[in-house]
């Protein structure tokens, strides 16, 4: 919510809405401006509050209807879903077509003057998930503050799951291009662009160093964070999820969100 006039922003990784009984209220009373939401699953067809994801012996609970749940606790923005792709969730042996993506909230009193939604990897998978690396959407608004009158871009993905770990790749340096690509699209030479995401990578990596030549800050190590993983999550490699910002003076403030732990992953919060 808007605090001293400033914007807030927010980039999260859901978790398929498996916190959602802390997510929600938390989203709820913090109501950012904006938020960027991974990993969201939407079921239309489905009435089941939770649903079970089953990839060979990779086995989650997921919240059937995640976007719905968070669309509901935030009544007075504007809810995107990007999806990018649909496959099944099961309920015990009835498989119930679900789609997988991610979306974007943005609070009524900020004008929408922009969008773009597209691909990083891959298109629209219609028929299942796919073969990892599996399809990536993005999204991106083009904002007006009239507290700063000046025009806001942010853009998000959920980049790329190797099963081979977080090391670069060609794809995921097409990926980084494509998102930088996309943030150019809505935005205009003068306006504060911002990127985020789970970008599934190293600070080191050349996804991030892209993003860099191209003029942008990355926010995350820069304020001296060692991780955006809580204890919820048990695997080595504490890094995923990253914030970046074409001008660093505009930022008034930026923090990771260890507690509540309402994912395993840490909130990232902007207020410019």
């Amino acid at each position: 919510m808007l605090i001293g006039g400033f914007m807030e922003i927010m980039c999260l990784n859901g978790w398929g809405g498996k916190l959602h009984k802390y997510l929600l209220p938390y989203v709820q009373a913090a109501s950012p401006e904006i938020l960027c939401l991974q990993e969201v699953v939407h079921s239309p067809t489905s009435d089941k509050d939770w649903l079970t994801y089953r990839d060979g012996d990779h086995i989650l609970q997921q919240r059937a209807n995640f976007f719905r749940d968070v669309s509901r606790a935030l009544p007075d923005h504007v809810a995107i879903f990007c999806p990018a792709a649909q496959g099944v969730l099961w309920d015990e042996d009835q498989s119930i077509p679900s789609q997988w993506g991610l979306a974007t909230f943005v609070h009524k009193s900020v004008p929408i003057i922009g969008q773009v939604q597209d691909f990083v990897h891959k298109t629209f998978s219609p028929v299942g998930y796919g073969e990892h690396p599996r399809s990536r959407s993005a999204h991106g608004v083009r904002v007006y503050d009239y507290n700063s009158n000046r025009s806001i871009s942010v853009t998000h993905m959920h980049g790329l799951r190797d099963l081979d770990g977080k090391m670069d790749t060609p794809e995921r340096a097409d990926q980084a291009q494509r998102l930088l690509d996309l943030s150019g699209r809505v935005s205009t030479p003068e306006d504060v662009r911002v990127i985020c995401g789970d970008f599934n990578v190293e600070p080191e990596s050349e996804t991030l160093q892209i993003l860099a030549n191209a003029g942008f800050c990355e926010l995350v190590t820069g304020h001296g964070f060692t991780s955006t993983r809580n204890s919820q999550y048990k695997k080595p490699g504490r890094f995923a999820d990253y914030m970046m910002i074409s001008d660093a003076d505009v930022v008034q403030k930026f923090d990771l969100v260890y507690d509540p732990e309402v994912s395993d992953h840490c909130p990232l919060v902007l207020n410019i």
